[in-house]
């Protein structure tokens, strides 16, 4: 994500927060910060999170 570049929620043309999130992977659930609609909830994954932070949260789980 480039830093200073705003974000707009598609469905409710509002800007995108940096917010707390909980998911759900491999009948785990976790919490990361990510950007989010603050009307709709809908969610931002940039690529980075969806290709490498499993592999780190995953490895987390296993550790646990």
């Amino acid at each position: 994500m480039e830093p200073g570049k705003k974000w707009i929620c598609d469905r409710c043309n509002v800007e995108l927060r940096l917010m707390e999130t909980q998911f759900a992977y491999l009948k785990r659930s976790f919490r990361h910060k990510v950007l989010r609609c603050p009307e709709c909830g809908q969610v931002y994954i940039p690529e980075e999170l969806a290709r490498g932070r499993v592999r780190e949260v995953e490895k987390t789980l296993e550790d646990k």
